[in-house]
């Protein structure tokens, strides 16, 4: 098995505070005393199909503090609120109330918060009021809020400037102005179309959207982002004839685990790599959408378990991995992240999105590019187990939907960002290298991550037990093709070039139990008992509960009462990275951070062995 995906389904839900779930059913409370010069606008944040994420922000506009609130609006039927949080929400009927909690009910002049839900259904807000009045700036019959402006253009780049200009948005009754958002925070508020950014920092990745706000200063939605590039500064990443050095985060670390983005920062291994993949997103529905909302971006991190010692507040607009990994780019400006979609558990999405590659990119590039997180992501990795092949799920869309997909995720996100895709190391005959157009697809893509680990394990119950990730055949290997140098020889043979081919290294081990022979090719009675899951543990515990005792086919592996274990160690990844260099491969990659030690010994070797 390949890039498991283990976050519990209604993980998100299940950690929102008690006091914040919504309580469906109950009776709408009287609303108080009518507060003036304040608006209520709505968003809808996120859509996935069955379902949708919207949130309320409540603003004085007022010269005198507001000390509580109340918003009510109808819903279709059809349409209700599922769970909420920040706020009180009941209903009664299709009238929705949210209410404000015992911390969040006071706003001074000029203050603004937010409450979100999730809902379901296809309806949209109306006929909304705060404390007794017009919303103003919400859903408000007969004032509709603007349009989105068009997606600004950057010019007359300087190491610390930029001018942007952008297509006008439009209303119903006029647009007064628009507001300018530099990753996601407001820097400017103009009256024309056009502005003049300054104080940047030279060689630094900047990201900008607008959106307009109308004579009831009710906001629209977000224009598309624009990256910027100052000039100056250092090099930004990798160029021609450089290794990557990328490994995976995975969001799930940072429940059982406790592995935190501050973990590459602190074990020394982000100025060792050049990218990281953010795993995972999910694909359904015909499209991208978000993996696990709580982890990905409304964690709130304390100060001890962020990357830079601050602690999130409760109102700011990006919270999670998403905004520690925006905190190591800032810390590591070289350092190019990645946002990786699929994995084992969610691949069975892709079938049915590539009936419409071009659409299926889109979603994609919206949801990479949204502008709350645009500036975090460098790119797309695309993990599909497997096109025309079998995995949890079996693919029977044929041999050139590889090809399909790579080229309309190029067509979609431009020459510019990071195209990728994590494939099969299967180089038997007939197998899984064969079963699509890895030649044809590469073309489009930076680069594979040839998945050159988990050829043998656990699985096969009675053995016999074998290196997982094997670099070489060797005597009495259960299956031939299943090695990382036969692997890399097909895939060169069908085109793709060898600087595109990055080798795999897994972070752990692969183990049975039963077994009597120290040597590889013993019977077994089942997979070797594992922190986490049968048969797997990470390379940090194996070793010093189980140290390798002899090498085959350039992996360790180890016999230690009746459990016996293959794994890679500094050495072995060492001697990997010297056969990688000489294949001429383009560097290598690993799954994931969490399984090395808290020096970073694995990643340190990796470094090492490309230089």
């Amino acid at each position: 098995m390949r890039f498991r995906h283990r976050a519990v389904a209604g993980l998100t839900t299940l950690l929102l505070p008690l006091a914040t779930l919504v309580a469906l059913g109950a009776p709408a409370e009287a609303a108080p005393e009518a507060a003036p010069a304040a608006t209520a606008t709505y968003a809808k944040t996120q859509d996935w199909g069955n379902g949708f994420e919207g949130k309320w922000t409540v603003k004085n506009t007022g010269t005198t503090s507001i000390s509580s609130w109340n918003v009510e609006w109808d819903f279709p039927s059809g349409t209700k609120v599922t769970s909420a949080w920040d706020a009180t929400v009941t209903n009664s009927g299709n009238r929705w109330t949210a209410k404000n909690l015992g911390w969040n009910g006071t706003l001074a002049p000029g203050a603004s918060v937010s409450f979100g839900f999730n809902g379901s259904g296809p309806g949209s807000p109306s006929n909304c009021s705060l404390n007794g009045a017009s919303c103003d700036g919400g859903s408000v019959p007969g004032d509709n809020p603007p349009s989105a402006p068009g997606t600004p253009t950057a010019s007359d780049i300087t190491n610390t400037s930029a001018k942007l200009s952008w297509k006008a948005a439009t209303d119903d009754k006029g647009v007064k102005n628009y507001d300018v958002l530099r990753d996601g925070s407001k820097v400017a508020t103009v009256t024309g179309t056009t502005y003049a950014d300054s104080g940047l920092t030279a060689g630094t990745d900047y990201s900008y959207t607008v959106q307009a706000r109308d004579t009831a200063d009710q906001t629209g939605p977000a224009s598309g982002a624009v990256k910027v590039h100052t000039t100056g500064g250092t090099d930004p990443g990798p160029g021609p004839g450089d290794k990557v050095k990328l490994g995976y985060f995975t969001q799930w670390g940072v429940y059982g685990r406790n592995y935190h983005v501050k973990n590459i920062d602190t074990s020394a291994s982000a100025s060792k790599i050049t990218h990281i993949n953010y795993a995972f997103g999910n694909v359904q529905g015909g499209k991208c959408t978000i993996g696990d909302a709580y982890a990905d971006y409304d964690k709130a991190y304390t100060a001890d378990q962020s990357v830079d010692g601050k602690a999130d507040t409760w109102d700011q607009p990006l919270r999670g991995n998403f905004n520690q990994l925006r905190k190591l780019k800032a810390k590591h400006p070289n350092l190019k992240v990645l946002w990786s979609f699929g994995g084992w558990t969610w691949s069975g999405g892709f079938t049915d999105a590539m009936k419409n590659p071009a659409a299926f990119a889109k979603s994609c590039h919206d949801l990479v590019e949204d502008p709350r997180w645009a500036d975090v992501f460098d790119g797309i990795d695309l993990d599909w187990e497997y096109p025309n092949a079998c995995g949890l799920t079996c693919d029977t869309s044929g041999p050139a939907s590889m090809k399909n997909m790579m080229q309309a995720f190029r067509t979609e996100f431009g020459k510019d960002a990071l195209v990728t895709a994590a494939i099969t190391a299967d180089g038997s005959s007939g197998g899984k290298i064969d079963a699509a157009d890895y030649g044809g697809a590469s073309q489009y893509a930076d680069w594979y991550n040839v998945m050159t680990y988990d050829f043998f394990g656990g699985w096969a119950a009675k053995g016999p037990t074998a290196p997982h990730s094997p670099l070489t055949s060797y005597p009495g290997i259960p299956q031939d093709g299943f090695n990382s140098a036969d692997a890399i020889t097909k895939l060169k043979a069908k085109g793709v070039p060898a600087a595109k081919l990055l080798l795999g290294i897994g972070f752990y081990g692969r183990g049975w139990t039963g077994v009597t022979q120290k040597e590889p090719g013993g019977t077994a009675t089942g997979a070797a008992p594992g922190t986490y899951e049968a048969g797997i543990e990470d390379y940090k515990v194996l070793k010093n509960s189980c140290p390798a005792n002899g090498t085959i086919a350039g992996t360790a592996y180890a016999h230690c009462g009746n459990n016996w274990w293959s794994y890679d160690t500094p050495a072995t990844v060492k001697s990997k990275m010297a056969w990688s260099k000489q294949q001429g491969l383009g560097g290598a990659f690993f799954w994931e951070f969490s399984g090395d030690t808290t020096n970073g010994e694995l990643v340190s070797a990796i470094n090492d062995g490309l230089k």
